[in-house]
Protein backbone atom coordinates (compact mmCIF):
# COMPACT_ATOMS: atom_id res chain seq x y z
CA UNK A 1 0.00 0.00 0.00
CA UNK A 2 1.13 3.63 -0.90
CA UNK A 3 2.53 5.40 2.56
CA UNK A 4 1.32 8.69 2.95
CA UNK A 5 2.67 11.68 5.80
CA UNK A 6 0.26 14.22 6.45
CA UNK A 7 2.00 17.32 7.91
CA UNK A 8 1.50 20.58 8.90
CA UNK A 9 -1.08 22.41 11.66
CA UNK A 10 -2.47 20.29 14.73
CA UNK A 11 -4.79 21.15 17.66
CA UNK A 12 -7.33 20.39 19.68
CA UNK A 13 -11.08 21.56 18.55
CA UNK A 14 -12.64 22.28 21.58
CA UNK A 15 -16.91 23.03 20.31
CA UNK A 16 -19.52 23.98 23.03
CA UNK A 17 -23.70 23.34 21.10
CA UNK A 18 -25.87 25.94 20.86
CA UNK A 19 -29.06 25.25 20.70
CA UNK A 20 -30.37 24.41 17.20
CA UNK A 21 -32.68 27.13 16.47
CA UNK A 22 -31.34 29.17 13.60
CA UNK A 23 -29.76 32.82 15.01
CA UNK A 24 -30.47 35.69 12.38
CA UNK A 25 -27.27 37.51 13.74
CA UNK A 26 -24.88 36.78 16.13
CA UNK A 27 -25.32 39.18 17.85
CA UNK A 28 -27.92 38.84 19.01
CA UNK A 29 -26.63 35.46 20.30
CA UNK A 30 -23.44 36.24 21.88
CA UNK A 31 -24.07 39.64 23.44
CA UNK A 32 -21.48 41.32 26.50
CA UNK A 33 -23.47 40.19 29.57
CA UNK A 34 -25.71 37.60 28.32
CA UNK A 35 -25.90 34.15 30.00
CA UNK A 36 -26.08 31.46 27.04
CA UNK A 37 -26.82 28.25 28.23
CA UNK A 38 -25.01 25.32 25.74
CA UNK A 39 -25.27 21.77 25.50
CA UNK A 40 -22.20 18.93 26.22
CA UNK A 41 -18.92 20.26 24.59
CA UNK A 42 -17.45 18.43 21.76
CA UNK A 43 -13.97 17.64 22.11
CA UNK A 44 -11.86 16.28 19.03
CA UNK A 45 -8.58 16.79 17.47
CA UNK A 46 -8.55 19.32 14.87
CA UNK A 47 -5.60 21.35 11.97
CA UNK A 48 -4.80 19.67 8.82
CA UNK A 49 -2.93 16.60 10.42
CA UNK A 50 -5.86 15.48 12.43
CA UNK A 51 -8.55 16.28 10.32
CA UNK A 52 -7.17 15.29 6.52
CA UNK A 53 -5.20 12.65 8.00
CA UNK A 54 -7.40 10.68 10.15
CA UNK A 55 -10.23 10.96 7.35
CA UNK A 56 -7.53 9.43 5.03
CA UNK A 57 -7.09 6.61 6.97
CA UNK A 58 -10.83 5.97 7.93
CA UNK A 59 -10.90 5.80 4.39
CA UNK A 60 -8.11 3.37 3.52
CA UNK A 61 -4.93 5.16 2.97
CA UNK A 62 -1.79 4.34 4.99
CA UNK A 63 -1.03 7.42 6.99
CA UNK A 64 1.65 8.76 9.45
CA UNK A 65 0.23 11.61 11.18
CA UNK A 66 3.27 14.44 12.14
CA UNK A 67 2.02 17.74 13.65
CA UNK A 68 3.73 19.42 17.05
CA UNK A 69 2.81 19.49 20.36
CA UNK A 70 3.93 20.28 23.99
CA UNK A 71 4.35 17.88 26.68
CA UNK A 72 1.12 19.21 28.55
CA UNK A 73 -2.12 18.20 29.75
CA UNK A 74 -3.88 19.16 26.00
CA UNK A 75 -0.76 17.25 24.55
CA UNK A 76 -1.90 14.32 26.37
CA UNK A 77 -5.32 14.29 25.74
CA UNK A 78 -4.67 14.96 21.88
CA UNK A 79 -2.38 11.47 21.64
CA UNK A 80 -5.33 9.73 23.24
CA UNK A 81 -7.41 10.43 20.86
CA UNK A 82 -5.10 9.72 18.33
CA UNK A 83 -3.88 6.63 19.72
CA UNK A 84 -7.65 5.39 19.06
CA UNK A 85 -7.30 5.50 15.54
CA UNK A 86 -3.44 4.20 15.86
CA UNK A 87 -2.08 7.18 14.45
CA UNK A 88 -0.08 8.80 17.52
CA UNK A 89 3.54 7.20 16.98
CA UNK A 90 4.48 10.41 14.34
CA UNK A 91 4.21 12.90 16.59
CA UNK A 92 6.99 15.69 17.17
CA UNK A 93 7.57 16.97 20.92
CA UNK A 94 8.50 20.24 22.16
CA UNK A 95 9.89 20.60 25.87
CA UNK A 96 9.22 24.52 25.56
CA UNK A 97 5.79 25.19 23.72
CA UNK A 98 2.10 24.53 24.40
CA UNK A 99 0.07 22.42 22.63
CA UNK A 100 -2.05 24.30 20.45
CA UNK A 101 -6.13 24.77 20.73
CA UNK A 102 -9.21 26.32 18.95
CA UNK A 103 -12.51 27.17 20.11
CA UNK A 104 -14.99 26.57 18.38
CA UNK A 105 -18.58 28.77 17.97
CA UNK A 106 -20.47 26.97 15.93
CA UNK A 107 -23.76 29.03 15.81
CA UNK A 108 -26.72 27.53 14.21
CA UNK A 109 -27.45 30.17 10.78
CA UNK A 110 -23.76 31.60 10.75
CA UNK A 111 -20.44 30.73 9.85
CA UNK A 112 -18.06 29.48 12.61
CA UNK A 113 -16.19 31.19 14.45
CA UNK A 114 -12.87 30.64 15.95
CA UNK A 115 -10.67 31.49 19.15
CA UNK A 116 -7.23 29.86 18.04
CA UNK A 117 -4.01 29.25 20.08
CA UNK A 118 -1.05 27.92 17.72
CA UNK A 119 0.86 26.62 20.20
CA UNK A 120 3.78 24.41 19.01
CA UNK A 121 2.64 24.68 15.42
CA UNK A 122 4.84 27.94 15.38
CA UNK A 123 7.94 26.43 15.67
CA UNK A 124 7.55 23.56 12.97
CA UNK A 125 10.41 22.91 10.77
CA UNK A 126 11.46 21.61 7.96
CA UNK A 127 13.50 19.57 9.76
CA UNK A 128 11.55 18.17 11.85
CA UNK A 129 10.40 15.98 9.03
CA UNK A 130 12.99 12.95 8.25
CA UNK A 131 14.54 12.41 4.56
CA UNK A 132 14.06 8.74 5.00
CA UNK A 133 10.00 9.12 5.73
CA UNK A 134 10.16 11.10 3.00
CA UNK A 135 11.57 8.65 1.19
CA UNK A 136 9.07 6.08 1.97
CA UNK A 137 6.02 8.16 1.27
CA UNK A 138 4.22 8.29 -2.14
CA UNK A 139 2.21 11.83 -0.88
CA UNK A 140 3.41 14.07 1.30
CA UNK A 141 0.74 16.44 1.93
CA UNK A 142 1.09 19.57 4.23
CA UNK A 143 -1.58 21.72 5.99
CA UNK A 144 -2.49 25.12 7.02
CA UNK A 145 1.22 27.39 7.27
CA UNK A 146 -0.98 30.54 7.38
CA UNK A 147 -0.89 29.00 11.12
CA UNK A 148 2.78 28.16 11.65
CA UNK A 149 5.22 31.14 11.92
CA UNK A 150 7.66 29.81 10.85
CA UNK A 151 6.36 28.59 7.66
CA UNK A 152 5.38 32.34 6.60
CA UNK A 153 8.30 33.84 7.91
CA UNK A 154 11.35 34.83 5.47
CA UNK A 155 8.98 34.14 2.65
CA UNK A 156 8.22 31.30 3.45
CA UNK A 157 11.76 29.69 2.96
CA UNK A 158 10.96 26.97 5.18
CA UNK A 159 8.06 26.19 3.41
CA UNK A 160 9.35 26.21 -0.03
CA UNK A 161 12.33 23.76 1.86
CA UNK A 162 9.78 21.51 3.30
CA UNK A 163 8.45 20.74 0.01
CA UNK A 164 11.20 21.13 -2.05
CA UNK A 165 12.56 18.09 -0.27
CA UNK A 166 9.79 15.87 -0.68
CA UNK A 167 9.92 16.20 -4.01
CA UNK A 168 12.97 15.43 -4.33
CA UNK A 169 12.47 12.63 -2.42
CA UNK A 170 10.30 11.32 -5.40
CA UNK A 171 6.84 12.07 -3.04
CA UNK A 172 3.98 13.42 -4.88
CA UNK A 173 3.22 16.77 -3.08
CA UNK A 174 -0.11 18.55 -1.35
CA UNK A 175 -0.55 21.50 -0.05
CA UNK A 176 -3.36 23.00 2.02
CA UNK A 177 -3.65 26.52 3.00
CA UNK A 178 -5.75 28.31 6.17
CA UNK A 179 -7.38 31.75 6.39
CA UNK A 180 -5.70 34.88 6.89
CA UNK A 181 -6.56 37.60 9.62
CA UNK A 182 -5.42 40.63 7.71
CA UNK A 183 -4.72 41.88 11.21
CA UNK A 184 -2.67 39.38 12.28
CA UNK A 185 1.18 38.72 11.91
CA UNK A 186 0.34 36.45 9.31
CA UNK A 187 -1.72 38.80 7.43
CA UNK A 188 1.28 40.94 6.84
CA UNK A 189 3.23 38.56 4.94
CA UNK A 190 4.25 38.46 1.34
CA UNK A 191 1.82 35.50 0.36
CA UNK A 192 1.65 36.44 -2.65
CA UNK A 193 5.54 36.13 -3.46
CA UNK A 194 5.64 33.13 -0.70
CA UNK A 195 3.17 31.29 -3.61
CA UNK A 196 5.57 32.14 -6.05
CA UNK A 197 8.44 30.34 -4.49
CA UNK A 198 6.78 27.29 -3.07
CA UNK A 199 3.75 26.25 -5.99
CA UNK A 200 7.04 24.46 -8.69
CA UNK A 201 7.06 22.12 -5.78
CA UNK A 202 3.54 21.62 -5.43
CA UNK A 203 1.69 18.60 -7.21
CA UNK A 204 -1.98 19.03 -5.41
CA UNK A 205 -3.04 22.90 -4.41
CA UNK A 206 -5.80 22.49 -2.26
CA UNK A 207 -6.64 26.05 -0.42
CA UNK A 208 -10.32 27.77 -0.51
CA UNK A 209 -11.38 30.44 -2.82
CA UNK A 210 -11.53 32.66 -0.08
CA UNK A 211 -7.87 32.24 0.92
CA UNK A 212 -6.80 32.20 -1.95
CA UNK A 213 -7.87 35.00 -2.94
CA UNK A 214 -6.59 36.88 0.01
CA UNK A 215 -2.89 35.83 -1.56
CA UNK A 216 -2.90 35.83 -4.68
CA UNK A 217 -5.76 39.60 -5.03
CA UNK A 218 -6.68 41.80 -2.33
CA UNK A 219 -8.57 43.91 -4.83
CA UNK A 220 -10.43 40.90 -5.80
CA UNK A 221 -11.24 39.91 -2.32
CA UNK A 222 -12.09 43.64 -1.02
CA UNK A 223 -14.57 43.68 -3.92
CA UNK A 224 -15.91 40.24 -3.19
CA UNK A 225 -16.36 41.63 0.49
CA UNK A 226 -18.36 44.34 -0.63
CA UNK A 227 -20.60 41.86 -2.86
CA UNK A 228 -21.27 39.75 -0.03
CA UNK A 229 -22.36 42.29 2.29
CA UNK A 230 -21.31 41.07 5.64
CA UNK A 231 -22.69 37.51 4.64
CA UNK A 232 -20.61 34.10 3.25
CA UNK A 233 -18.34 34.80 0.61
CA UNK A 234 -18.76 31.80 -1.20
CA UNK A 235 -22.30 32.01 -1.72
CA UNK A 236 -22.11 34.47 -4.34
CA UNK A 237 -19.44 33.28 -6.01
CA UNK A 238 -19.32 32.67 -9.96
CA UNK A 239 -17.27 29.48 -10.72
CA UNK A 240 -16.03 31.05 -14.33
CA UNK A 241 -15.70 34.68 -12.85
CA UNK A 242 -14.89 34.66 -10.00
CA UNK A 243 -12.28 31.43 -9.43
CA UNK A 244 -10.95 30.65 -12.70
CA UNK A 245 -8.70 33.19 -12.68
CA UNK A 246 -7.20 32.16 -9.54
CA UNK A 247 -6.77 28.81 -10.06
CA UNK A 248 -5.35 29.73 -13.78
CA UNK A 249 -2.97 31.88 -12.30
CA UNK A 250 -1.93 28.76 -9.75
CA UNK A 251 -0.86 26.96 -12.70
CA UNK A 252 1.00 29.17 -13.87
CA UNK A 253 3.06 29.15 -11.10
CA UNK A 254 3.39 25.80 -11.32
CA UNK A 255 0.82 23.97 -9.63
CA UNK A 256 0.08 20.33 -11.20
CA UNK A 257 -3.44 20.28 -10.18
CA UNK A 258 -5.69 22.75 -7.99
CA UNK A 259 -8.95 22.11 -6.70
CA UNK A 260 -10.81 25.25 -4.97
CA UNK A 261 -12.84 24.50 -1.87
CA UNK A 262 -15.35 26.84 -2.88
CA UNK A 263 -17.87 26.64 0.51
CA UNK A 264 -21.23 25.61 0.22
CA UNK A 265 -21.36 25.59 -3.26
CA UNK A 266 -18.67 23.21 -4.43
CA UNK A 267 -15.45 22.57 -5.71
CA UNK A 268 -13.94 23.88 -8.81
CA UNK A 269 -10.51 22.19 -10.13
CA UNK A 270 -8.27 22.26 -12.98
CA UNK A 271 -4.93 20.58 -14.30
CA UNK A 272 -1.99 21.68 -15.68
CA UNK A 273 -0.82 19.72 -19.53
CA UNK A 274 0.78 16.64 -20.06
CA UNK A 275 3.86 17.63 -19.86
CA UNK A 276 3.72 19.61 -16.29
CA UNK A 277 1.74 16.21 -14.67
CA UNK A 278 4.84 14.30 -15.89
CA UNK A 279 6.83 15.75 -12.85
CA UNK A 280 4.24 14.66 -10.21
CA UNK A 281 5.65 12.33 -7.71
CA UNK A 282 6.64 9.08 -9.62
CA UNK A 283 4.88 6.94 -6.89
CA UNK A 284 1.52 8.12 -7.87
CA UNK A 285 1.71 7.11 -11.10
CA UNK A 286 -1.13 9.78 -12.60
CA UNK A 287 -1.65 9.38 -15.77
CA UNK A 288 -1.23 12.69 -17.45
CA UNK A 289 -3.34 11.54 -20.70
CA UNK A 290 -6.33 11.12 -18.42
CA UNK A 291 -5.83 14.16 -15.77
CA UNK A 292 -3.84 16.57 -18.56
CA UNK A 293 -5.85 20.39 -19.39
CA UNK A 294 -9.31 19.72 -17.55
CA UNK A 295 -11.18 22.56 -15.37
CA UNK A 296 -14.65 22.46 -14.52
CA UNK A 297 -16.82 23.01 -10.60
CA UNK A 298 -18.39 20.15 -9.38
CA UNK A 299 -21.61 21.11 -7.03
CA UNK A 300 -21.86 20.13 -3.58
CA UNK A 301 -24.22 17.15 -2.84
CA UNK A 302 -27.32 18.16 -0.53
CA UNK A 303 -26.28 16.91 2.96
CA UNK A 304 -28.93 15.17 5.24
CA UNK A 305 -28.67 17.42 7.63
CA UNK A 306 -26.20 20.43 9.18
CA UNK A 307 -24.57 20.62 12.55
CA UNK A 308 -21.22 22.14 11.37
CA UNK A 309 -18.65 22.67 8.90
CA UNK A 310 -15.92 21.99 11.27
CA UNK A 311 -13.31 20.13 8.99
CA UNK A 312 -15.75 19.41 6.25
CA UNK A 313 -12.83 20.95 3.82
CA UNK A 314 -10.07 19.21 5.01
CA UNK A 315 -12.23 15.78 5.11
CA UNK A 316 -12.91 17.03 0.83
CA UNK A 317 -9.47 17.10 0.54
CA UNK A 318 -8.79 13.23 2.13
CA UNK A 319 -10.92 12.02 -0.10
CA UNK A 320 -9.97 13.29 -3.34
CA UNK A 321 -6.16 12.38 -2.11
CA UNK A 322 -7.45 9.16 -1.24
CA UNK A 323 -9.22 8.61 -4.56
CA UNK A 324 -5.51 9.66 -6.64
CA UNK A 325 -4.17 7.21 -4.70
CA UNK A 326 -6.28 4.24 -5.41
CA UNK A 327 -5.67 5.52 -9.32
CA UNK A 328 -9.29 7.03 -9.71
CA UNK A 329 -10.06 9.15 -12.41
CA UNK A 330 -9.99 12.77 -11.89
CA UNK A 331 -14.13 13.45 -12.04
CA UNK A 332 -14.36 10.59 -9.56
CA UNK A 333 -12.29 11.90 -7.02
CA UNK A 334 -13.46 15.44 -7.21
CA UNK A 335 -17.14 13.61 -6.87
CA UNK A 336 -15.70 11.79 -3.65
CA UNK A 337 -14.42 15.29 -2.34
CA UNK A 338 -17.60 16.64 -2.94
CA UNK A 339 -19.33 13.23 -1.10
CA UNK A 340 -17.36 13.82 1.69
CA UNK A 341 -17.92 17.40 2.57
CA UNK A 342 -21.50 16.56 2.23
CA UNK A 343 -20.67 13.72 5.00
CA UNK A 344 -18.83 16.00 7.31
CA UNK A 345 -21.22 18.54 8.05
CA UNK A 346 -23.96 16.15 9.56
CA UNK A 347 -21.58 15.67 12.44
CA UNK A 348 -20.02 18.58 14.88
CA UNK A 349 -16.31 17.35 13.90
CA UNK A 350 -14.59 16.42 11.18
CA UNK A 351 -14.79 12.48 11.42
CA UNK A 352 -18.16 11.41 12.97
CA UNK A 353 -20.25 11.88 9.77
CA UNK A 354 -17.84 10.33 7.06
CA UNK A 355 -18.42 7.33 5.37
CA UNK A 356 -16.43 4.90 4.10
CA UNK A 357 -15.14 5.21 0.25
CA UNK A 358 -17.70 2.22 -1.13
CA UNK A 359 -20.85 4.12 0.56
CA UNK A 360 -20.24 7.23 -0.97
CA UNK A 361 -19.76 5.53 -4.25
CA UNK A 362 -22.90 4.13 -4.37
CA UNK A 363 -24.69 6.95 -3.16
CA UNK A 364 -23.09 8.94 -6.03
CA UNK A 365 -24.41 6.41 -8.66
CA UNK A 366 -27.64 6.01 -6.64
CA UNK A 367 -28.39 9.67 -7.97
CA UNK A 368 -27.57 11.13 -4.93
CA UNK A 369 -29.03 15.08 -5.23
CA UNK A 370 -26.96 17.61 -5.81
CA UNK A 371 -27.25 21.57 -3.96
CA UNK A 372 -29.31 23.92 -6.84
CA UNK A 373 -26.93 25.84 -8.77
CA UNK A 374 -27.10 29.42 -6.92
CA UNK A 375 -27.85 28.00 -3.19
Amino acid sequence: MKKVIVAGHICLDITPIFPKEKADSLEKVLSPGKLIQTGNIDIHTGGAVANTGLAMKFLGADVTLMGKIGRDTLGTIVCSILKQYGADEGMIFSDTESTSYSVILAVPGIDRIFLHNPGANHTFRASDISGDALREAALFHFGYPPLMRSMYADKGSELVALMRRAKAAGAATSLDMASVDPASEAGNADWEEILKRVLPYVDFFVPSAEELCYMMDRERFAEWQKRASGLDITEMLDGERDVKPLAGRCIELGARVVLIKCGAPGLYYRTADSRALESVGERIRLDPSVWAGAEGFERSYEPDCVLSGTGAGDTSIAAFLTAVLKGYPLKRAVQLAAAAGASCVSAYDALSGLRPMEEMEARIDAGWKKRPAGK
